[in-house]
């Protein structure tokens, strides 16, 4: 599975990360990340299918913190000799392991989906916006989209083996980052002429700016995902497909920083909602003030 990954024979040394680093980093995604779900349950006036979508994406980073987290320990725990790599009960919790960084890894990608169909949908249908996504409808997307991951995630780690299982899981991810990017390029591209359409509202320059500012701020989620995600995922497809060859076996001398990206990711996405969204700043000032 995916932790065996790294024990691939190379002339390039192992690029290992001190677990002080590896653990701190961990800690700290997870608790920001819980800052952003608290911040959200507590404050009415975010409750709001965007707010949503980014407690969705929110929840796939936290899960891809304590993935790298829990492997990290039993990886430990196996060098220590408390687990031996080839019983039973390990098999099932590497099994485990996979499918919770499977399930991080679509959860995420679905959640950017969402988050820039509402932006989408805000930018050009902004007169029928609350009647299009309403907050039940934006619940039974979340609903649909954490029953696939889970269902697929599952299913991906089960037969992880199989090629058949492994090429479509590695062709979606730069599937939905193709459809993604299309998706805010056209907003981006359409957003002037559809403002000159509604310039003549009252309340229209301030939407049109506000829902920029969210394009915008998909766009910075995009980029920061891809630049932490894609090269774990090109070590997966590395790891299947030529494992023995030494110019991938080099590459695959770095999978301990390929999986710190992951948490860093899970650090970077919680500044990115507070420094893009004045009211969750306003929140998480009243949360810290309350507490002391």
């Amino acid at each position: 599975n995916i932790t065996g990954f790294s024990s691939n024979i190379t002339d390039c040394s192992q690029v290992v990360v001190p677990e002080e680093v590896f653990f701190t980093i961990a800690a700290a995604g997870i608790l920001e990340n819980l800052l952003v779900l608290l911040a959200v349950v507590r404050n009415k006036n975010l409750h709001l299918p965007m707010y949503f979508f980014i407690c969705s994406l929110a929840i796939s980073d936290m899960l891809g913190s304590l993935y790298k987290t829990l492997e990290n320990i039993f990886i430990i725990l196996c060098k220590l000799g408390y687990l031996t790599r080839r019983g039973d009960f390990e098999k099932k919790l590497d099994d485990a392991m996979d499918s919770m960084f499977i399930l991080s890894l679509l959860g995420s990608i679905f959640s950017l989906l969402a988050i820039a169909a509402d932006r989408y949908i805000t930018i050009f249908y902004a007169l029928r916006y609350h009647n299009i996504m309403t907050l039940r409808r934006a619940v039974v997307i979340l609903a649909i989209i954490w029953m696939f991951c889970a269902g697929s995630s599952i299913a991906i780690a089960l037969f992880s083996y199989e090629a058949a299982t492994v090429i479509p899981f590695t062709i979606l991810f730069p599937l939905m980052m193709f459809f993604i990017l299309c998706l805010y390029v056209h907003m981006f591209l359409l957003a002037r002429s559809h403002a000159k359409k509604i310039a003549s509202l009252p309340t229209s320059t301030v939407h049109q700016r506000t829902n920029m500012r969210g394009a915008i701020t998909l766009t910075i989620f995009l980029g920061v995902f891809l630049c932490c995600w894609a090269p774990f995922v090109l070590h997966i497809l590395l790891a299947r497909f030529c494992p023995h060859n030494p110019y991938c076996a080099c590459y695959m001398s770095i999978f301990h920083v390929n999986g710190t990206l992951i948490m860093c990711n899970a650090i970077i996405d919680p500044m990115i909602f507070a420094f893009r969204s004045p009211e969750l700043r306003s929140t998480f000032k009243k949360m810290f003030c309350c507490a002391r």
